[in-house]
């Protein structure tokens, strides 16, 4: 009954989910100085009129600007004034015809341009007022604070929420599982429920961005059909067995931890989880007789699909939000990428079974860490000036953070058999891919752990490599290939923007 090993986090731009913050240098914004008035003499040098700034319809040909000088405007001229009531906008404009833009926009008319202030056309007009302004292009303000600022103890509730699932496992021990069959069934109907919840969990985050009715609807449709999959699974691995029976409260678990986590009930899914964790609390010293042992996992089941079934209904009561549902394919490469984790995580779990609580523990880390990259990278957006500049800044973010979620593994090697580098390559593999997946880059992660986990699965059979060699290698090379693809992704400005 073990947790998923990651849930998509709900920052994953490109498919619908809430937006990242816009990025923006910061600055005080300059005083406007006082308003210049044309001087007469010869003009300078008319500069290249820039190609991207549109000019209004009909417009004539450009003039050469005139010199500018410091005479205080004249509050008797009337061109004089209109400058000063727009020299916010016009301090702002790169050209003329902005000006004469902004000039149509308020319903400037010939005649008044005319009448009132003495030009034969709209573009004198524009002209006159873009050289009584200076040039002032004030940068926005920067954030009080930072957008992406992480919830510490949200995170460290959901990496707990993730592990004690499988507090579960040791209550019932022998009392459900006899043989590899049994052991089998369960493994299946884990992958197909970890794969199932992920894409599940995708989709209901794309339409929480809509509403959570939107979100209850589609964790409605979507969380019986993922228990019934497992189920048979379970089913059809393990035969008629107390493994197939739970196997069944395994899915219903993780279908309904899917529906609190996606929801925001990170809170009622721990006081679920708190009959199984108070029966394994004393394991070591003392062995519950067998019907506490099933009782408190049975429990634990009805408590969270009771807690689900609450957060469904008071989201199905919130107002609708019209409009199409994305396609179901956009949440396919979500739900690979949880069945490559489940592989992979099980595989790193027959030489040590703790090897895969360490990793889902480390999932608390890995979820505060996808939110300071994205702090760093907002932050190096403000503090680059060229592209290069911004990629080097992305890099050495990605690097920190990544070393900063290794280290978090690394806390728990002395307690495992599994070899510190063989895990350590794992950890990397699984936040690198979160990484991209919450930047929308979902099938490159997906196709590269899809592919770890069918040499994991492959080479110890075709070649002479151990399994653990195998895991070595395969998780190497991933992680690898996703952090060239992290930097290439997230090295541009246009994925933070």
């Amino acid at each position: 009954m073990s947790g998923p090993i990651a849930l998509t986090p709900p920052e994953d731009d490109g498919d619908g989910l809430p937006r990242r913050p816009a990025s923006a240098r910061g600055g005080d914004v300059p005083a406007r100085r006082p308003a210049l008035r044309a001087c007469p003499g010869p003009p300078p040098t008319a500069p290249p009129k820039d190609p991207a700034t549109p000019a209004p319809a009909h417009a004539p040909a450009a003039s050469a600007p005139r010199r500018a000088c410091l005479r205080p405007a004249r509050p008797d001229d009337p061109v004089d004034r209109l400058a000063a009531e727009l020299a916010d906008d016009i301090g702002a404009a790169v050209h003329p015809y902005e000006v004469a833009a902004l000039l149509e926009s308020q319903g400037m008319t010939g005649d008044r341009v005319q009448d009132e202030y003495g030009h034969p056309d709209l573009f004198s007009l524009a002209d006159a007022l873009y050289e009584r302004v200076p040039r002032g292009h004030p940068e926005p303000a920067a954030p009080e604070r930072d957008p992406w600022r992480p919830d510490h103890l949200r995170c460290g509730l959901r990496g707990l929420l993730f592990a004690l699932p499988g507090a579960a496992y040791l209550l019932a021990g022998g009392d459900v599982w006899r043989g590899a069959a049994a052991l089998h069934g369960l493994v299946a109907a884990a992958l197909v429920s970890w794969a199932w919840s992920q894409g599940l969990s995708h989709r209901a985050y794309v339409r929480l961005a809509a509403g959570r009715r939107e979100a209850g609807l589609a964790l409605l449709r979507g969380a019986p059909l993922g228990v019934g999959l497992a189920s048979a699974a379970g089913f059809a691995v393990a035969g008629p067995s107390p493994a197939a029976v739970f196997a069944v409260g395994q899915s219903c678990y993780l279908a309904a931890a899917a529906v609190l986590l996606v929801l925001g009930r990170e809170w009622w899914l721990g006081g679920a989880l708190l009959p199984v964790a108070a029966g394994a609390a004393p394991l070591p010293w003392w062995g519950p007789p067998t019907v506490l042992r099933l009782g408190l996992p049975l429990l634990t089941v009805l408590l969270t699909a009771g807690a689900a079934g609450l957060a469904l209904r008071a989201a199905l009561r919130a107002e609708p939000v019209p409009g199409a549902a994305p396609r179901l394919a956009r949440s396919l490469p979500y739900g690979l990428f949880g069945l490559a984790a489940g592989v992979l995580a099980t595989a790193a779990g027959q030489r040590d079974p703790y090897a895969v609580i360490v990793l889902t523990l480390s999932m608390g880390p890995a979820e505060w860490l996808l939110y300071r990259y994205r702090g760093l990278a907002v932050a190096a957006l403000r503090a680059s000036a060229t592209p290069l500049g911004f990629r080097l800044r992305a890099a050495r973010a990605l690097g920190v953070c990544g070393a900063a979620y290794l280290a978090s593994v690394a806390a728990g090697l002395p307690l495992l058999d599994t070899g510190p580098a063989e895990l350590l390559a794992l950890g990397a593999v699984f936040w690198t891919a979160l990484l991209l997946q919450a930047f929308g880059v979902a099938w490159p992660s997906a196709s590269v752990c899809l592919a770890a986990a069918a040499a994991v699965t492959a080479l110890p059979r075709l070649s002479p490599l151990s399994p653990a060699t195998a895991r070595l290698v395969a998780c190497t090379a991933a992680a690898l290939a996703l952090t060239g693809t992290a930097v290439h992704h997230l090295g541009k400005p246009t994925a933070h923007a």
